[in-house]
Formats: C-alpha cells, sequence, structure tokens
C-alpha cells in the first residue's frame, strides 16, 4: 500500500474504534417518530420474501404489538423465515401467550437474559438492540421500542413518543444482519448459511459503518469522542438518558471551550426521572464551559442521535450513559453523508423550536452567594408543543418520583430518595434487629456464593 492509498488517520481511527469499515452505496431515510418508524418497518416486513430478522428490547402485547405480531406471523405462515430475539427483563410484562401465538405462527422466538442467581454481574448485561432487517438488503435501526407509547393515540390526545430511527438500503443492511446473527448465535443454534447475504447491490451514495457494540468493547463511547475531537464547527446531540462518563463529559467541555457550537437536548419530563434529574446535577459546569442545553416540552423524548459538522450522523439505540456505552449489547450506525446529516440538523433546529433553553441567572443581591450556586432559569420556546395527555404507564412512572422532584432541586430529587431508604433502613435495624440480621445475613450469603462461583468458573478458564 503506497501512501497516497493509505486512509486519513480520522477514518483509519474510525475503522478501529467501530470495529467495521465505511461501507459505501446505501441509501438512507430519516424516520421521525414512531408513525414513520413503524409505517417503515411494516411496509419492508409485509414485502420479505425469504427473512425476517428482528432484535429489540421491549415488545409489548398491546395495539401496537399484535400490529407488528400480525405481520411477522402472515410472513411466517407464507414460509419466510422470521427470528425473533427479545430481551426478556425489557419484555417481562409481555403475557406469554403473546409469544406461544408467534411460535404457533412459525416465528422463532430467542430471550436474551435468563435471571442468573449466581452470575449476577450478568443480570446487569441487557439487549438494549432496536433493529429490522429483511431479505439481507433493508435495515431500520434506531431507539424505538415495538409498543403504544411510541405509535401515540390521536384520538385520546397521545402525541408518539419523540423518536429518531434510520432506514437503510444495499450493503449497510447486511453488516446489521451479521450483528444480528452474532448474538442469536450465543443464544441457541447459529443461522443457516443460507440466511446472510454477502452480494447486496448498492441502492444509494451515503457511506454507513454499522457500531455493533457489545459488553466491554465501548465502541459507540469511542466512536463519539473520535467524532467530537475532530469536530471543528458545529456537534448537536440527542439523548434520552443523559448521564455521560467523566472523559466524554469533559471531551464535550473541552470542543465548547475550543470554540465548537456544542447543544444537548434532553428530556423535560421523562419516563425515567431519577436519570432525568441525575442529568439536571451537571447542567452548571456544562453551561459554565459553553454548552447549550435544551429541554424538550412535549411528550418523552427518547432519541439517540447525533449530528458532527453537517457531516457525521449516529444513530442507534445507544444512550450517552455507562449502561449502554460499556455494559449493554447496542447497535448504531454511524452515517457519512452532508446530505442526510443537512436532514437531521434541520431535525435538530425544529426540536429546538418546542424545547426550552436552560440558562444561568444570578441570585437577588440579598441571596447567600457564598452558600448558594447559580441559579438555573428556562427561556421557553415562541412555538409551543402540541397538548399531550400522557398515557397510563407515562403518569404511573412519573409519580413514584413527583413528589421529590417539587419538593426542589435535581439534587434533592435524586439523593432525596436514597436518604430516605437509609433512615428507613436504619430505623428497621434499630427496632428488629433479629429480623433484619436475618435478611442482610442470607442476602450476604447468596452474594459470597455468587462470587465463589464467579472466581471458579473464572480459574477453569485460566489467566485474563
Amino acid at each position: 500500500m503506497t501512501a497516497g492509498d493509505r486512509p486519513d488517520p480520522l477514518t483509519h481511527a474510525l475503522d478501529r474504534a467501530t470495529g467495521s469499515r465505511p461501507i459505501p452505496g446505501n441509501r438512507v431515510e430519516l424516520l421521525t417518530d414512531g408513525p414513520a418508524i413503524f409505517t417503515a418497518a411494516l411496509r419492508a416486513i409485509g414485502g420479505a420474501n425469504h427473512w425476517i430478522h428482528f432484535d429489540n428490547y421491549i415488545i409489548r402485547a398491546d395495539r401496537t404489538g399484535k400490529e407488528f405480531a400480525a405481520a411477522l406471523g402472515e410472513r411466517a405462515r407464507a414460509g419466510v423465515r422470521v427470528r425473533l430475539l427479545v430481551d426478556r427483563l425489557g419484555s417481562a410484562g409481555t403475557p406469554r401467550r403473546y409469544w406461544d401465538q408467534l411460535r404457533k405462527d412459525g416465528v422463532e422466538v430467542r430471550f436474551f437474559g435468563p435471571l442468573r442467581l449466581l452470575d449476577l454481574g450478568a443480570n446487569l448485561v441487557r439487549d438494549h438492540r432496536k433493529i429490522i432487517v429483511v431479505d439481507g438488503e433493508c435495515g431500520i435501526g434506531g431507539g424505538f421500542c415495538i409498543a403504544d407509547e411510541w405509535a401515540g393515540d390521536p384520538a385520546a390526545g397521545r402525541q408518539p413518543w419523540r423518536e429518531t430511527g434510520v432506514g437503510l438500503w444495499g450493503p449497510a443492511a447486511s453488516a446489521m444482519d451479521l450483528a444480528f446473527a452474532d448474538l442469536w448465535g450465543r443464544l441457541g443454534p447459529s443461522l443457516p448459511e443460507d440466511e446472510l447475504r454477502g452480494d447486496v447491490p448498492a441502492r444509494g451514495d451515503s457511506l454507513v459503518r454499522v457500531i455493533s457494540g457489545a459488553p466491554g468493547r465501548d465502541r459507540a463511547y469511542r466512536t463519539m469522542e473520535l467524532i467530537l475531537a475532530a469536530t471543528t464547527d458545529r456537534f448537536w446531540v440527542t439523548d434520552a438518558y443523559f448521564m455521560a462518563p467523566r472523559r466524554m463529559f469533559q471531551t464535550l467541555l473541552d470542543a465548547a471551550r475550543d470554540g465548537v457550537d456544542v447543544r444537548l437536548l434532553v428530556p423535560g419530563s421523562s419516563d425515567l426521572p431519577w436519570i432525568r434529574n441525575l442529568t439536571r446535577i451537571g447542567y452548571r459546569r456544562l453551561l459554565r464551559g459553553g454548552v447549550r442545553i435544551y429541554e424538550w416540552e412535549g411528550p418523552m423524548l427518547h432519541a439517540k442521535a447525533a449530528v458532527a459538522d453537517g457531516r457525521w450522523v449516529r444513530i442507534g439505540s445507544s444512550n450517552l450513559n455507562p449502561s449502554s456505552l460499556y455494559g449493554n449489547w447496542e447497535l448504531d450506525v454511524l452515517i457519512d453523508d452532508p446530505g442526510f446529516a443537512g436532514e437531521c440538523e434541520a431535525q435538530f433546529r425544529r426540536d429546538l423550536d418546542q424545547s426550552a433553553e436552560v440558562t444561568t441567572r444570578p441570585f437577588l443581591p440579598r441571596a447567600p452567594l457564598r452558600a448558594r450556586p447559580t441559579a438555573l432559569s428556562i427561556a421557553r420556546s415562541r412555538e409551543r408543543p402540541a397538548t399531550h395527555r400522557p398515557g397510563f404507564r407515562e403518569r404511573r412512572r412519573s409519580s413514584l418520583v413527583l413528589l421529590w422532584t417539587l419538593l426542589g432541586s435535581a439534587r434533592l430529587a435524586t439523593f432525596g430518595p436514597v436518604a430516605l431508604l437509609f433512615l428507613v433502613m436504619g430505623a428497621l435495624f434499630l427496632l428488629l434487629p433479629r429480623a433484619m440480621a436475618v435478611v442482610f445475613g442470607a442476602l450476604f450469603l447468596w452474594f459470597a456464593t455468587a462470587a465463589g462461583f464467579h472466581a471458579l468458573r473464572r480459574s477453569d478458564r485460566g489467566p485474563a
């Protein structure tokens, strides 16, 4: 290889970080919100001739889940090989009869992550991927799950959750298929050789890298750091559960202090409010470093996307938090296409029109400035989102922490319940010492057994 044939250093670094090479010849389509994603997915499923590979974290037996089950079942009865991979914990609330009916129709269903009493760390690892691949030439990915929250219900006044997905047509879809095949084969017999394609024709002009995230590989993490380090003008990120690790947090600050227009769009209200509150704890430091922060004012913001310098776009299932970046099975795509990046930037601007910017303001002179941090304020957008009536699940989740959120700051809302928990436990130890000793003694014996099992299993494999 001559010097002129070598890739530039950033391309070479991205090859290593993502574990993949850029795949040319793809057509990409931005899919905004569940209705657009589901329409594209059901159309692709309905046109399947050979196989369907479907992987998702949450599949419910509600109206949306039944619509997908019917579509998958119809194709399976028509002779199409349908493989469905679902996370056991994420879909724990889905009744067995839903899976039984799929199997009866001919769909092969596998569950990721059975409960392991002696391997406690394995219970923390989840299959958080959201992908659909049809015939190895059409792939759909993003952060969506299969449930009514993503579909919305206009008749009931419920808007769909704000989601971002991507449709891929071309050779990159076969790379998504390989990622599916890898995890599928870890849970049982591998896919047959004739169920993967390596000859998918070009369908467009987009360069796509498929980032197949696995526990401990940190691929999405390293990719985001490289893109951030290379960004010279603007870096706009949308994230549903933002709790960036310290190193990525610092990378965002370094980019903003170097003059990059760094903007962060996060939920104003969340299905996991404690994560939202942890996100808010870091606001002041980000704002002082020059990062602009916006809170979405519509229904739940569940998207995971980033666009850099009007060139690179990352869309997928990975949230910018330790669970996604370090521990889960995830799948993202990195698209190098200025035209597509322009579409994503335009969508980001539209999202900002329905968001509130977080700013800082000083306290009144009489306030004890030394004792209190700079206050935060919200700059409301001129265009307010349409009225949204939360569904039962949204109301149920929010009610658990609503009291603490109303009582005070994000820090109080996050750590107040922790303080209350330890207060109650301390009282129980004083009032019921024998009962608490039995409970915690049993827990410690369980932990000791699990740790011993883990140590012995590792020793059989030799040194790491």
